[in-house]
């Protein structure tokens, strides 16, 4: 029955959304236990596949541009999601799998089965399930029993560290991107080396800082989507931060000097 629900969500909200950053559901059909989906073909895969197989494959790996073209995509299409469609929908599952790139390298939103949707203005439903992905799961979703916008700019967050990174979020120890990024003297340490030095160092300053930002353990902390857009779009500067992201004095010594 979960998957069932899992189907019925995502054809609720991606048959209905129209976005240029949004995967488009074009059909479906169940047959006895064999749930199917038809979205648009995406030819170039999902942004995990170039960040991580091909370089691996072919040794190509995404550039600066491309990499910031896909992180301000993806937030275009949160906000929508977020503040600009009838409905409030909190997709739940942001993370490089489901971010997929067409033909031109823009990023398009994917599966929406762990999507929830809200009625603006309405009151929260409640869930008795944590849904997500390890790594990209806010801190205060084993607390709470709802879903809310702040849990996908945390994710957003994540994903935009990785995507300057080139690293996963997780690894078999103790290693979490955002505190990894946090610790480094020297932000720019964190710039995937792959890229030498083919890489707009400004660009790569505010995302890292948006990232943390997004990252806070504190969910009133957080930026909305359109702040992020306006923030990488340099709409808008970058705030100081002057308290501690959430986090231990230890792990915040040398913040000043980074930003």
């Amino acid at each position: 029955m979960q998957g069932v629900r899992e189907f019925v969500a995502e054809i609720e909200s991606l048959g209905r959304l129209r976005h240029k950053n949004l995967v488009n559901l074009q059909g479906w059909c169940k047959h006895k236990n064999d749930l199917l989906l038809i979205y648009d073909y995406i030819p170039s895969g999902s942004l995990d596949s170039l960040l991580y197989s091909r370089p691996r494959q072919s040794g190509a790996v995404l550039s600066w541009n491309v990499r910031f073209q896909i992180a301000k995509g993806a937030a275009s299409g949160l906000l929508y999601l977020h503040e600009e469609w009838e409905k409030i929908v909190v997709h739940r599952d942001v993370k490089p799998s489901n971010v997929l790139i067409d033909d031109d390298m823009n990023p398009r939103l994917g599966d929406f089965g762990l999507a929830r949707l809200y009625e603006r203005g309405g009151s929260l439903s409640h869930t008795t399930v944590v849904v997500g992905t390890i790594g990209y799961m806010a801190p205060e979703l084993t607390r709470r029993k709802s879903s809310t916008a702040s849990d996908d700019v945390f994710a957003f967050g994540v994903l935009l560290l990785e995507i300057v990174s080139g690293r996963r979020p997780t690894d078999s120890g103790n290693f979490f991107l955002p505190d990894w990024v946090m610790e480094l003297r020297e932000i720019l340490t964190a710039v995937d080396p792959r890229l030498g030095s083919c890489y707009d160092s400004i660009e790569a300053k505010v995302s890292l800082a948006v990232g943390l930002l997004c990252c806070h353990q504190r969910p009133e902390s957080r930026p909305s989507m359109r702040m992020v857009l306006r923030y990488l779009n340099g709409d808008e500067d970058v705030p100081v931060i002057d308290d501690h992201w959430g986090y231990s004095d230890s792990s915040t010594s040398d913040l000043g000097s980074k930003f």
